[in-house]
């Protein structure tokens, strides 16, 4: 939607895809760099496999950071990272509270809906590989 317009809506969908990235990024490492943490908080919220899922959700969430950034598959990339958020708010939130889980994950789910919405752009990789896509006749 907002991919064919010039100026503030472009911009608003690039900061948007920044900000979230950059953050998801950091929450994403975390899970790697603190994975015994993680995991403990995995199985107080009864999630099943801790150990293995928080590795998943840190793939999950880095990997997403990075199409994210760079504007490939913003809509689906949208769409899983707010299902992540969702997953966030509903077992961390509801165990612990907190800024982070009740204040933070709902606003980036809400930032991953106006993705899911706007799409990613006008400075997006997305565009430019569409641009070169041949299309079928």
């Amino acid at each position: 939607m907002l991919r064919n317009r010039p100026g503030y809506p472009a911009l608003v969908a690039l900061a948007a895809r920044l900000a979230a990235g950059g953050i998801f990024i950091g929450f994403g490492m975390s899970k790697f760099t603190r994975h015994i943490a993680e995991a403990q908080s995995f199985d107080r919220y009864g999630l099943p496999a801790p150990d293995t899922f928080v590795y998943l959700i840190g793939v999950v969430e880095i990997g997403g950071a990075v199409l994210l950034i760079g504007g490939l598959l913003v809509r689906p990339v949208a769409l899983m990272l707010a299902g992540d958020m969702v997953g966030a708010i509903s077992t961390a939130g509801v165990k612990d509270g907190g800024a982070v889980h009740l204040g933070l994950a709902p606003s980036l789910l809400l930032t991953m809906l106006f993705l899911l919405w706007a799409g990613a752009g006008l400075f997006a990789l997305d565009s430019r590989v569409l641009e070169r896509w041949p299309t079928p006749r």
